[in-house]
């Protein structure tokens, strides 16, 4: 039987970082807020609110917030590994992805297999062709990217912890750099590919702050964000850098795809406020119901992040089909029917949530498969599929199934059923590859 809220919070130990679970909960509910107010969709196609208000971009500043999630995977992955391996059972590395993985594969792959039914159904139908369903098949699977790159995190945990117990802050530093030499690589010099680098560098940066956090080492989050804050501001004044701290159709160079110094650096500032409102938020998180609803939305925040934008494209979808006008985005009339929008795709991604929710939840062990020193390397090939399927998939979309549809991915080309069938492999063979104990982790 599942534990209620109530039960999981009154069970908290007192050693618990709260704070934390409070900013796992506001940046996935800020992107999707975030993704409810650019989406600008009319009777053309969907478009991009930011695109055709530049002035707006600067609201990306805040409402970009991805860096804060991953600083906050950092510090969870630490705690975690760091308390397997102190029990020292089995293989470490197994053990660890599949307790991490479970509860993140299991909501997103019933997504993907509801979504990828019901685009085959449409195309079957002949239906896939239309302005609105077109594009819904093609950006639905978007923000899986973010899936992907949290998966290369959990990856790369191990030796990333073990290079920051040594080298500390040094080890974030060479991360930097090593993304700083990338964008000088690729602006000053015109090095071809190589900033596709900077999709682990700048991420992998963010995450190592994480580990940082946990051993208390993040001292002055003041400076931390001032530094950010300047050396965004003053890359985007004068260099190559948009505005935006997300991308912008047509878009020459874009801060985010791939991840750009600039971003980074805006990550740095996130990082920096968010510390320092450590404090009084711990104190107000001490009050029980404040609690227990942060636990009930830790517990049901993956699933509303996989399906917001299904939610949101269904609305649209109902004003279209019922006739309703849909004003030209960005005008007076658009801005009026925004509040009324929201509070719709709020509610319809609140039923999503109750039907799927238990994909969310803690899954009952199931057999292991091999043991000793097979187990690491089988979750390693696992966890590498996953989120080459995933990412495979977040560029694909679920449109031209039929027609074999292909993006490029790391310079080989992938099919949304090859995407697919990768991510449901893998997460196979992680969940196979270490033995069935139910493992309670911090963070």
């Amino acid at each position: 039987m599942t534990a209620s809220a109530r039960d999981i919070a009154a069970a908290t130990p007192a050693d618990r970082d709260r704070y934390v679970d409070l900013l796992r909960v506001a940046s996935l509910g800020t992107v999707i807020a975030g993704h409810w107010l650019m989406a600008a969709v009319s009777g053309d196609g969907i478009g991009n609110l930011l695109a055709l208000v530049p002035a707006l971009q600067v609201l990306t500043w805040a409402l970009q917030i991805m860096p804060v999630f991953f600083f906050v995977g950092g510090f969870s992955h630490a705690l975690s590994y760091r308390s397997l391996a102190r029990r020292g059972e089995g293989s470490v590395y197994a053990a660890f992805l599949r307790a991490r993985l479970r509860r993140l594969l299991r909501p997103t792959l019933a997504f993907v297999l509801v979504w990828a039914a019901v685009a085959l159904a449409v195309q079957l139908a002949g239906h896939g062709g239309g302005t609105l369903t077109g594009a819904a098949l093609r950006l639905v699977t978007q923000p899986l990217w973010f899936i992907g790159i949290y998966l290369a995190m959990v990856a790369f945990t191990p030796p990333l912890l073990k290079l920051h117990e040594r080298h500390g802050w040094a080890a974030f530093a060479a991360l930097a750099g090593a993304a700083a030499l990338v964008d000088v690589l690729r602006f000053a010099f015109g090095v071809p590919y190589v900033e596709f680098l900077n999709f682990a560098l700048v991420w992998l940066a963010v995450h190592q702050l994480g580990f940082l956090r946990a051993d208390g080492r993040i001292r002055r989050p003041a400076v931390l964000a001032a530094a950010g804050l300047a050396g965004a501001a003053l890359l985007v004044a004068c260099g190559p850098y948009p505005l935006s701290m997300v991308g912008m159709p047509g878009e020459k160079v874009s801060n985010m795809a791939p991840p750009t110094l600039a971003l980074l650096c805006h990550g740095l500032w996130l990082v920096g406020a968010v510390q320092l409102a450590a404090r009084p938020a711990g104190a107000w998180l001490e009050r029980p119901r404040v609690w227990r609803t942060v636990v009930a939305a830790n517990g049901v925040a993956m699933t509303a992040f996989l399906w917001h934008l299904t939610a949101m494209l269904a609305v649209y979808g109902a004003q279209l089909a019922l006739g309703m006008d849909l004003p030209a985005p960005a005008t007076a009339a658009w801005w009026a029917q925004v509040p009324v929008r929201i509070l719709a795709a709020a509610a319809l991604t609140g039923v999503f949530v109750a039907l799927l929710r238990r994909f969310e939840a803690p899954a009952p062990a199931r057999p292991a498969g091999p043991a000793g020193a097979a187990a690491g390397p089988v979750a390693a090939l696992g966890i590498t599929l996953c989120l080459l399927g995933v990412l495979g998939l977040s560029m694909t979309g679920l449109g031209g199934l039929l027609e074999g549809h292909s993006a490029t991915l790391i310079a080989f080309p992938v099919t949304a059923p090859a995407a697919i069938a990768m991510a449901l492999g893998g997460a196979l063979l992680v969940e196979r590859s270490a033995p069935a104990r139910r493992v309670r982790l911090r963070g």
